[in-house]
């Protein structure tokens, strides 16, 4: 529930001046910091103002109702009036007081509206995201542009060997890089990938570290566009990664 839910029946309430004690207080000290909730009850005001003059209203929530009820039921008594004098003001105070109950479940409703397209917005834009993202890996996947390069132990001749293949977009800078068979890291290390352009030092290319059957990935690190890729290679590093690699080189692979 938000601030303003909180306090969506206590400014009904308020605007009859049927609030007391820490609820009062509590929604006073409410109204200093929030303008939404100052216009809600300005609005409420209003609306009670124009009410009192209708003969008809909707009928207010139960829960609302009964704390009106008990409030009411709080302030002085006045002395009693012939019934005929007593009827003609206290149909307009009713419906009064109905217009602003109902004035406040509006209020709340429409923030649980609110809340609700915000959480489809940022739901739809997550889906969005993760659908490009899709699109990304499958083009870097298929394009025919798209070079692949095999890196393999240098020197390994005992099966199973481990293995990587990367699959480079040049001209949009993707790369998705795929390795398997690879050993368990000591602690506090991490494998990194390198590309090695044609001219120029090595350039980072990911972190990874292998799950229990030795497998690992790398999608689409931040590369820049058009980088004309000598060769990949993997490394082990310190945790953060390094911006130059640790010799030895792991594996290494140039363009087929």
């Amino acid at each position: 529930m938000s601030v303003h839910e909180q306090f969506a029946d206590d400014l009904a309430l308020y605007a009859l001046n049927a609030l007391q004690g820490e609820e009062r207080t509590a929604l006073e000290n409410h109204l200093e910091a929030c303008g939404s909730c100052r216009n809600e009850l300005e609005n409420l005001r209003g609306d009670a103002a124009l009410m009192a003059l209708s003969a008809a209203g909707p009928r207010p929530p139960a829960r609302s109702k009964q704390r009106l009820m008990k409030a009411i039921a709080r302030e002085p008594r006045l002395s009693v009036m012939p019934s005929t004098e007593r009827k003609w003001w206290t149909i307009p105070w009713a419906i009064a007081a109905i217009a602003i109950v109902v004035g406040g479940l509006l209020f709340r409703q429409n923030l649980d509206l609110k809340n609700g397209v915000a959480a489809l917005q940022a739901t739809m834009q997550r889906d969005q995201s993760e659908l490009q993202r899709a699109k990304d890996v499958v083009a870097t996947f298929t394009a025919p542009e798209a070079e692949k390069v095999t890196l393999a132990l240098a020197g390994a001749k005992t099966p199973p060997q481990p293995q990587g293949k990367a699959f480079y977009l040049r001209d949009k800078g993707r790369l998705i890089f795929l390795a398997n068979n690879l050993a368990p890291l000591p602690p506090e290390k991490i494998y990194e990938l390198w590309l090695i352009p044609a001219t120029g030092a090595p350039i980072p290319a990911g972190l990874f570290r292998p799950d229990a059957h030795g497998s690992a990935n790398v999608v689409n690190p931040p590369l820049q566009p058009g980088v004309q890729a000598k060769a990949f290679a993997v490394t082990v590093e310190p945790e953060a990664g390094s911006s130059t690699p640790t010799m030895p080189i792991l594996m290494m692979g140039g363009g087929e």
